[in-house]
């Protein structure tokens, strides 16, 4: 092949030009994305029963449902919660790699099996399946300095203007608005003034229904009519109500006398909201919050760039003085850490191409190198497509860490032409010729024992998995274009470009004598390592001691935390605080996180927890961190910042407040740090439970590898029972569901039916006044009717007495469960924490278990794999290499210089404080293939000269002298290639300092050590091959060991 495109360059020229420009139409059709998609799906049910307790609605909703999903085709863990405001949410994560969709319409299959199980009013609410995504994408504030566009009208218009243009934008999953809620008629009940006159809310209810609804009327003159009716007339009924004032005159009762009652002698009427449970504020001022989810299969960036589009055809029809700002917003971290990626990969390319020009000196065979990287890379981009991937962190690493690889095959051509040119006094035609014909094989090789070690490694279930397939894909192709390259493009390229008896530049010579001198030097070591191979032996047994010392002393982990330019705050007053006092504290909160000198601004929600739901006692807040660029100082990176706020929130008395990272990628939950659930086998008390789970969170608090670890069960929370007598109300002749509703309007409010205003359709709600639900002696106040029409008072058959329980009830698998958070202390991995916890639960007592979830359960998963990853490369590129020398022995000496790599990497690990994360094993993977690479270099050449004659250590030693200019030039090229991952600083560094740490610490461990011990290696491995009649027979094809040249190629 290398002849044919010799011989016709330009047809060299051609196949490059169109493997380029493959990759460049390709890139402007992929997606750009952080990461692959790599959440696990996840379908949530939602329902409601209003009115309903905690306890009440984990058994007549959460549990029906629950029975029926469990066991789902591609279910993980079901997760389910129950809140005392009557909602209920069972969440099914299936397996990475499910399809979503499929997964929707089973769950939905499911759920309608379920669903005759359920209250009326539960189906009257109605039951929705839908996509759930845990990747907040963009938070929209909307904000204004007019007085009458107040917190109200904010999150009215939000929900009203906004939330249905945005749902409908291709990717969105969900926008919702955190804070006050939408408009609502709200009639407020005075229960004095309606005993006065005799009324129930069981009246009003009616009489509300009656007189606000829409009534078709019919028409005039429509078919059948007589012959002789010539017109039809329509006929256009009022409608429903829209206006307080209207609602005011709805007729409660009427007298023959002509005396009546209306709806504003009882009530207080006004257009209010439709939920007073939650307030936002960002920076102290009222806000709307709009959060916009994307869908799990969604590309953020395409989201988020749709979004802003129809945000800015929003704000055209915006009223006067009302602005919107996105100050959350995730895809910043994207953008930024794919410039920074896309930067560094442009350092890597200059870096490389200077170390190939301090060692072959010469501007032209320079080129021939350069060339190669651009057509690898780029062309890459065409079998992205065609796999399906984007332009990802995980893809752009492989391209960074190709860099070094793909200028090797060119710098071998490179090399070996020089060398016949100045040994054999070949003209440059002839040495292009006679080169490619020696080196096509070895090229070939070290390719293929490349792609040997990632293929199988591409086959990995799970995120795990993923990660490594599309890092994996990425480098197989860059390299196998390279290849396509050397045996094409190079050998054009060098017989176009390399002249005959050019001399090295000389200003270079300096580097050249270097050079030289520690070529002279490595020889001098080789012959003192083969004159001892016993004592070198022992010192190579030693080094895999260490090895493996310190292989099973560095801690694990998934992956690291990043700086994505925002923190979350959860914060917890006492039980049964009011939304006022939750609303004073998040404005302290606020004050005092403003004032930190990372912070740009802070968004805070009283009344909501991202991680417990609503509740007046809970609280929410999203920190927003200046921009990278300023907050280069160690002191604004975010854990940092985290331990200052935290230490700072601490002096709230009034409530706990604990600021946290989100976890590095999207979807995998929405805290960092470990995610786990105490289950309840036994069916204990929530008390009980309650217990149990305060003594694990104490002991782990104690525990040194631990911190900041809690939960947010409560399982006394203050509240009244209402106990009704069941005899009495029927001795009575009162009706328990006019009992209920009397209940439920006055102290809950209930939803009458609909009104239209604005355009829209809002609720009518009932409810009493403020001041009449206030204690629980209140309750005398309610009265209701009996079958003989008198008014009795609810309180002489119900009353409340003081109780305790949970306002929220968790579920795991069918079991009650708590959900515990916590973090590794300072110099501690994650999976050590793992560890730790494992440890203090295996003493918990009896009746409870533990389970993982969200990242947790992933890197437990991708932990277990760690043995097997590599195992499949080793073996992988064993068998190949079996294959390769026809030999099973052989390949032990090439394969026995992974672990001289590997005490680089780790001793890198340990000295910096990086666990070995899902970065750090692709860069061990990578290391396999590297020193097996660099060591077939020499083992190979070794083969040929022993064949050729020479003893096995002469021909170990000549192989290595011979080979060693290469090895240090290509593992020099590579190691620099990797220096901008080392020192990376802002957005998604800590990901490419961990990759990045890995392999460089690993090179330069193979370029010194497998360099010296893979001669002493080949020679004990080939003499006891011979020893045991396993002599290699025949002749190679001549490949002669002379004394090695420095290049002299212009």
């Amino acid at each position: 092949m290398s002849e044919f495109f010799l011989n016709r360059p330009k047809s060299a020229f051609v196949l490059s030009i169109l493997i380029t420009l493959a990759g460049l139409l390709a890139l402007q059709t992929l997606p750009v994305n952080m990461y692959p998609d790599l959440a696990p799906p996840q379908i949530q049910v939602r329902a409601v029963y209003p009115g309903a307790s905690a306890e009440t609605v984990a058994d007549a909703v959460v549990r029906p449902i629950e029975q029926r999903l469990n066991g789902v085709e591609g279910m993980i863990y079901l997760e389910s919660a129950a809140t005392s405001d009557g909602a209920a949410s069972i969440t099914v994560t299936f397996a990475t790699g499910t399809d979503v969709d499929m997964a929707q319409v089973n769950v939905q299959n499911r759920v309608t099996l379920a669903e005759s199980q359920l209250p009326e009013q539960v189906r009257r609410e109605g039951v929705v399946v839908r996509k759930q995504s845990g990747n907040m994408l963009l938070g929209i504030n909307l904000f204004s300095e007019r007085p009458e566009l107040d917190a109200l009208f904010l999150s009215n218009y939000a929900t009203t203007s906004l939330v249905e243009n945005v749902a409908r934008i291709r990717g969105v999953a969900e926008a919702q608005v955190l804070g006050t809620s939408e408009y609502a008629m709200r009639i407020w009940l005075d229960p004095e003034r309606m005993n006065q006159l005799g009324l129930t809310v069981a009246d009003v209810n009616a009489a509300v229904r009656e007189q606000n609804q829409i009534v078709a009327a019919g028409a005039l003159g429509q078919e059948p009519a007589p012959p002789d009716q010539v017109f039809t007339f329509n006929i256009r009924s009022e409608g429903r109500l829209s206006e307080a004032g209207e609602f005011g005159q709805t007729v409660i009762r009427s007298t023959p006398d002509g005396r009546v009652v209306r709806l504003r002698d009882i009530a207080r009427i006004e257009l209010g909201a439709r939920s007073y449970a939650a307030t936002s504020k960002l920076n102290g001022r009222d806000t709307a919050f709009l959060v916009i989810y994307q869908l799990p299969d969604a590309n953020a960036l395409d989201v988020a760039e749709r979004v802003r589009a129809e945000m800015e055809r929003q704000e055209a029809l915006f009223p006067d003085g009302l602005e919107y700002a996105i100050l959350f917003d995730s895809t910043r971290f994207i953008d930024e850490s794919i410039r920074e990626v896309v930067h560094t990969l442009y350092e890597a390319i200059a870096l490389v191409v200077l170390v190939v020009f301090l060692f072959l000196q010469s501007l032209r065979a320079t080129l021939i190198p350069t060339i190669a990287i651009p057509v690898s890379l780029i062309g890459t981009f065409a079998f992205m497509a065609a796999m399906g991937y984007s332009v990802n962190l995980i893809t752009l690493f492989g391209l960074v860490l190709a860099i070094g690889i793909v200028v090797d095959d060119a710098i071998v051509v490179i090399e070996n032409v020089d060398r016949l040119i100045h040994e054999k006094s070949m003209d440059v035609r002839q040495a292009v010729s006679q080169a490619m014909r020696e080196i096509t094989a070895p090229i070939v090789s070290t390719t293929l024992v490349l792609l040997a070690v990632f293929v199988p490694v591409a086959f990995l279930p799970g995120i795990t998995g993923e990660l490594f397939r599309q890092f994996a894909v990425t480098i197989c192709f860059a390299v196998l274009i390279s290849m396509v390259n050397a045996l094409t493009l190079s050998p054009a390229l060098s017989s176009l470009l390399l002249r005959s008896g050019a001399e090295p530049i000389r200003w270079l010579k300096p580097v050249e004598f270097l050079i030289d001198r520690l070529s002279r030097g490595y020889r001098w070591l080789i012959d003192r390592i083969l004159g001892r191979i016993a004592v070198t032996g022992a010192v190579f047994v030693g080094i895999l001691a260490v090895v493996v010392v310190l292989a099973m002393g560095t801690p694990t982990g998934f992956v690291p935390e990043e700086d994505q330019g925002f923190l979350f705050v959860d914060v917890q007053l006492p039980d049964a605080a009011s939304g006022n006092r939750t609303a004073a504290v998040m404005e302290t909160l606020s004050e005092m996180v403003r004032s930190d000198p990372a912070v740009s601004d802070v968004i805070a929600i009283s009344g909501y927890s991202i991680m417990s739901g609503s509740g007046p006692n809970m609280g929410f807040g999203v920190v927003v961190l200046k921009d990278w660029a300023e907050r280069e100082d160690e002191a604004l990176q975010p854990a940092a910042v985290v331990r200052r706020l935290n230490g700072q929130l601490w002096s709230i008395p009034e409530a706990r407040a604990m600021v946290f990272n989100l976890p590095a990628i999207p979807g995998l939950g929405v805290v960092s740090g470990f995610d786990m659930r105490l289950l309840d086998t036994a069916r204990a008390s929530p008390t009980e439970v309650a217990a149990a789970a305060d003594a694990i969170v104490a002991q782990a608090n104690e525990h040194e590898a631990l911190t900041r670890v809690r939960h947010n069960f409560r399982a006394n929370v203050p509240m009244y029972e209402l106990e009704v007598d069941r005899d009495k109300t029927k001795l009575l002749g009162l009706n328990f569901g006019e009992v209920f509703q009397t209940l439920q309007a006055q102290l809950g409010g209930i939803y009458v039916n609909d009104f239209t205003q604005f355009g829209r359709t809002y609720r009518v709600m009932l409810e009493s006044e403020q001041r009449f639900r206030l204690r629980p002696e209140d309750l005398r106040n309610f009265q209701g009717r009996n079958a003989s029409g008198e008014m009795v008072p609810i309180s002489t058959v119900a009353q409340l007495t003081p109780a305790e329980g949970p306002t929220r009830l968790e579920g795991f698998n069918l079991y009650r469960s708590v959900t515990i958070n916590g973090e590794p202390a300072p110099g501690v991995s994650s999976m050590e924490a793992v560890m730790a916890m494992e440890e203090l639960l295996a003493q918990s007592p009896g009746g409870f278990d533990f389970a993982w979830a969200g990242q947790t359960l992933q890197e437990i998963e991708a932990g277990n794999m760690i043995v097997l990853l590599f195992a499949l490369a080793i073996l992988a590129a064993y068998l190949f290499l079996v294959a390769l020398y026809e030999s099973w022995t052989l390949p032990i000496a090439v394969l026995l210089s992974v672990p001289l790599a590997f005490l680089g990497s780790f001793l890198a690990l340990r000295m910096t404080g990086l666990p070995m994360d899902i970065y750090a094993q692709i860069g061990l993977v990578l290391l396999v293939a590297m020193a097996t690479k660099t060591a077939i270099l020499i083992v190979e050449f070794a083969m040929q000269l022993h064949k050729e004659g020479r003893s096995i250590v002469e021909a170990a030693r000549e192989a290595a002298v011979l080979r060693f200019r290469a090895v240090v030039m290509t593992s020099l090229a590579f190691i620099l290639g990797v220096v901008p991952l080392v020192t990376a600083t802002g957005a998604g560094a800590a990901s490419r300092v961990s990759l990045g740490v890995t392999v460089m610490s690993g090179m330069i461990a193979a370029m010194v050590l497998v360099t010296l011990m893979t001669p002493m290696l080949y020679v004990v491995v080939q003499a006891m091959r011979e020893r045991f009649g396993s002599s290699p027979k025949g002749s190679a094809e001549p490949n002669p060991a002379e004394p090695e040249q420095k290049p002299a190629v212009s």
